[in-house]
């Protein structure tokens, strides 16, 4: 059983922390200053570590105490609709949903006002991250999984696959670059995203030259020039014209179908699966439904 502080010493903390303010934080809660600085140095001897500084004036948050307030003022608002939804008959109001960077900002967000239009009272506290949150502790309600077959942390509905084109700023290439050979191509500056070493499925350089140029001696993984973590700069790098890339179908839709961006090889490589998962029988089902509804509906 996970050990939590008491229930006062987290609103004592929360309130101080909201107010910088230990007399105005006992006022809304209807207490003295002394027991707010009480509950709250006992929160401190819970965590190992100081929350506020209180030397000098005026009070201020310490780092742990910066990193702590917005999760537990987060939990009291969660709390507060879930607790009002409940007493009003009302399906749960929010959803948790996390997925990765890049899918978040170019395939979720541009969508994002339609949701609202057709669920204006189901909001959405959406986590862009590439770690994989634990849906069974309750970090999220529902995840978009990105991987080659069903994840196994819950219900996986497969929403759709992504095909991984060769791209390129018609800046750099021109509007008729449709079929480059390799001595083309080794000429101009190439762009990768970071993938995990062990995943041989990814789309990197080295995988599509196998396909593409099986017999060319040159080694295009050697040619890379520009290597980026997060594979959402990669995508920005190759809209700017800097160089060429390996870029998913699902997340350059927009500029393919403008020519923002254009495929510059007819050899494609298989991509991987985008999957809604949540928990089956969670509480909030509804909301679920009606989440994953949407979302396949929007393809």
């Amino acid at each position: 059983m996970r050990k939590l502080p008491p229930l006062t010493e987290l609103r004592a903390f929360e309130a101080a922390a909201r107010h910088l303010s230990f007399k105005d934080a006992a006022n809304e809660l209807g207490v003295t200053p002394t027991a707010i600085s009480h509950q709250v140095k006992l929160l401190e001897q819970h965590c190992g570590r100081t929350l506020f500084r209180r030397r000098p004036r005026p009070l201020a948050l310490t780092l742990a105490g910066k990193q702590l307030f917005p999760v537990v003022r987060d939990g009291f608002g969660r709390f507060a609709e879930t607790l009002a939804d409940i007493k009003s008959g009302h399906a749960s109001s929010h959803l948790r949903i996390t997925t990765t960077n890049a899918f978040a900002a170019r395939w979720l967000l541009p969508r994002l006002p339609f949701w609202r239009a057709a669920h204006p009272r189901l909001k959405l506290d959406i986590v862009g991250t590439d770690t994989v949150l634990n849906l069974e502790s309750g970090e999220a309600d529902v995840a978009i999984r990105y991987s080659l077959g069903p994840p196994l942390d819950g219900k996986a509905i497969e929403l759709m696959r992504d095909t991984f084109y060769v791209v390129a700023s018609p800046m750099l290439v021109g509007r008729k670059a449709t079929k480059m050979q390799a001595v083309h191509l080794a000429r101009l500056p190439l762009i990768e995203a970071a993938w995990p070493p062990s995943d041989t499925h990814a789309p990197t350089w080295q995988r599509w030259q196998r396909a593409a140029f099986p017999f060319s001696k040159r080694n295009f993984a050697s040619l890379v020039s520009l290597k980026f973590q997060e594979e959402l700069h990669a995508i920005e790098a190759a809209i700017a014209g800097q160089g060429v890339a390996i870029c998913s179908n699902v997340l350059v839709a927009r500029e393919l179908a403008s020519g923002v961006l254009v495929p510059i090889s007819p050899v494609t490589l298989t991509g991987y699966g985008f999957y809604i998962v949540h928990r089956a029988g969670a509480g909030n089902g509804a909301a679920i439904k009606n989440f994953v509804g949407w979302a396949q509906g929007a393809l």
